[in-house]
């Protein structure tokens, strides 16, 4: 094994771990790792879904066995976005501007948590039709930028005030994970590349999604948790903004 596999293996540990703890599954940490090691770009959109994929599923089911999870809350936000995401994987568009915009909001986004992630809020039901839009529009971005959509949902959650921090993640993980899906087979005609240490990728990103969906959803509370999310969105809004 390579020190450059080392690194690469222990970074995706690490992101697995810090993503997985708020309900999201890294790809956008996974994307900024691999571009930096110079990974072919063909290699690197199907190997950040595969990964994403894994650390979704476990953490879907660490949130939902805590008892965190909402059907009624998830299912209007899906409906529109798992196809969204799978046209979004297919359209070439000059996305250039549009990811510093992207990255200038989540910048934003992690600054507003960081203020008050200690505030408690007042949850109500979000509006079915408002929920349905949003969702759309969050699975359309999650193909254009080769993500699951957790670091838009997540915040969007918690800003209007229609989920607490651990139903946010419990709701943003299953999410994820569809539309990790959708866009893996909406990437799988164009390429069928992956690498070949992608087995030990997978064990990483499994240990450090396991560890991580465990402490998120039964040992830290929700001010610790916004916290955590406004350090993974100020690392996906710098990733969009500078790759």
């Amino acid at each position: 094994m390579t020190p450059e596999l080392l690194i690469l293996l222990a970074a995706v540990f690490v992101i697995a771990a810090l993503y997985s703890s708020v309900g999201h599954a890294g790809a956008s940490g996974y994307i900024a790792v691999m571009s930096l090691m110079s990974i072919s770009p063909l290699i690197i959109k199907p190997t950040a879904l595969s990964l994403n994929i894994l650390v979704a599923s476990i953490t879907t089911w660490q949130f939902y066995r805590s008892g965190h999870f909402s059907w009624a809350l998830f299912w209007p936000f899906a409906i529109l976005a798992v196809p969204f995401a799978f046209l979004g994987g297919h359209l070439a568009l000059p996305t250039h501007l549009f990811k510093i915009l992207l990255g200038l909001v989540l910048i934003y986004s992690a600054m507003r948590l960081l203020i008050k992630s200690e505030q408690a809020i007042d949850v109500k039901e979000a509006p079915r039709m408002q929920a349905i839009a949003a969702g759309g529009g969050i699975g359309l971005l999650s193909g254009l930028t080769g993500t699951g959509g957790g670091i838009f949902l997540t915040p969007l959650l918690i800003f209007m005030g229609w989920a607490d921090a651990k139903k946010a993640a419990a709701v943003s993980a299953l999410f994820v994970l569809l539309n990790s899906i959708s866009g893996l087979a909406g990437n799988i005609a164009a390429t069928k590349s992956l690498p070949p240490y992608i087995i030990s990728m997978l064990i990483a990103v499994a240990l450090g999604g396991g560890l991580g969906a465990y402490v998120g959803s039964r040992r830290i509370q929700s001010p610790a948790i916004k916290k955590l999310l406004a350090v993974v969105l100020l690392i996906a809004g710098l990733k969009l903004i500078f790759t």
